[in-house]
């Protein structure tokens, strides 16, 4: 089995905690990294695009000439889609774009996504939160004690209403729960800053 280092919140190393091969030694599966990604950005889509049929057009209630006679083209309504200011002719409609994936599939992925971030040394393990104030530049001070120089990805496996409150106005922290955690967020950071209690927990469910 690997060992990851177990740091406090000055930087220092507390211990060393051992983590499964199946998890954090595997090869990262790109396939399955990419479905889960695209599962997630259809999730976030609003799908509220809509365009007028023709019954939503107002006006054409008239038909504009007569059928025959005039040697123009034969027409029931300004408001076909034919013409201008017209209706869109199968146009998108308001619709959900979000979908499930195999629950297989997605632990499949979360394990890939946490081995590419062991594996790049971008995983830092911390023992606890214990902020003692809400304080977001003693907050900044923790992540530059911890080596985090770009964006960075806040797990947690309880509540922590300092720890919410001092990292929501960083640039580039995002915070979330061991539960709420999808391989799309762990991808979408640089690094990895991740509480020993949300590890054990993240181990236990994907083992």
């Amino acid at each position: 089995m690997a060992t990851v280092e177990v740091k406090n919140l000055e930087g220092q190393t507390v211990k060393e905690l051992q983590v499964p091969d199946e998890v954090f030694g595997a090869k990262p599966n790109q396939s399955l990294l990419w479905e889960a990604v695209k599962q997630y950005l259809a999730s976030q889509r609003r799908g509220t695009h809509k365009t007028k049929t023709r019954a939503e057009v107002r006006g054409g209630g008239k038909k504009p000439w007569r059928q025959k006679g005039t040697g123009r083209a034969r027409a029931g309504s300004i408001r076909s889609s034919l013409w201008r200011h017209g209706s869109i002719a199968h146009g998108p409609q308001p619709r959900d774009y979000s979908y499930e994936l195999p629950k297989r599939i997605l632990r499949g992925a979360m394990r890939s996504a946490l081995a590419a971030k062991f594996q790049d040394h971008k995983l830092t393990v911390v023992d606890q939160f214990n902020l003692a104030a809400v304080k977001t530049s003693g907050f900044s001070a923790t992540l530059h004690k911890l080596g985090v120089e770009k964006t960075v990805l806040v797990v947690n496996d309880a509540a922590n209403r300092n720890l919410e409150l001092s990292s929501r106005n960083l640039a580039g922290c995002d915070l979330v729960r061991h539960h709420e955690l999808h391989p799309y967020h762990v991808l979408s950071h640089d690094q990895l800053l991740i509480s020993e209690g949300a590890l054990v927990r993240l181990q236990e469910a994907l083992g």
